[in-house]
């Protein structure tokens, strides 16, 4: 008989806890389950009611593609906090490379983006992540991307 493992489910409060992204920059709603120093599967529930949203498009509003890179480098970032048991007050990581990026559907309000960031290789101050963006099941994104650390 396997065992049931309980996921390791965090809140938004505790995701501002470990990353310094504000509303409404914040993009990473909650964490659904993780595993520290392997993966994290998170969720942006998509509203109307966000900014991007007045111009992106009026009449019929799509989520840009550049947010959804940046929410999968969010959740990313929270994964490599809860790798390191918290948060780092002295650095913060930045987006420097994307590669291999893909979109295949858009995503609109009412939509809820899933997030899955594995950790392919850490080098030095950098981690390189494989993610992907779901909604429904469905692929909507992909991206390789490489996140530096920096001291404040």
């Amino acid at each position: 008989m396997t065992e049931q493992r309980t996921p390791n489910t965090i809140n938004v409060e505790q995701i501002m806890d470990l990353i310094p992204h504000r509303y409404p920059f914040l993009l990473v709603d909650r964490v659904l389950d993780y595993e520290a120093g392997e993966w994290i599967k998170a969720i942006k529930n998509i509203s109307f009611n966000e900014p991007q949203f007045n111009g992106h498009f009026p009449g019929h509003p799509v989520m840009p593609g550049v947010m959804v890179i940046e929410a999968m480098a969010q959740a990313s970032g929270v994964l490599t906090q809860l790798s390191r048991s918290g948060r780092s007050d002295d650095a913060l990581f930045y987006l420097v490379k994307v590669d291999n990026a893909k979109f295949t559907q858009i995503v609109v309000p009412g939509d809820t983006l899933v997030f899955e960031c594995h950790i392919k290789k850490v080098i030095k101050n950098m981690t390189l992540y494989h993610c992907k963006a779901t909604v429904e099941g469905r692929l909507v994104a992909k991206a390789d991307l490489l996140c530096a650390e920096k001291s404040k």
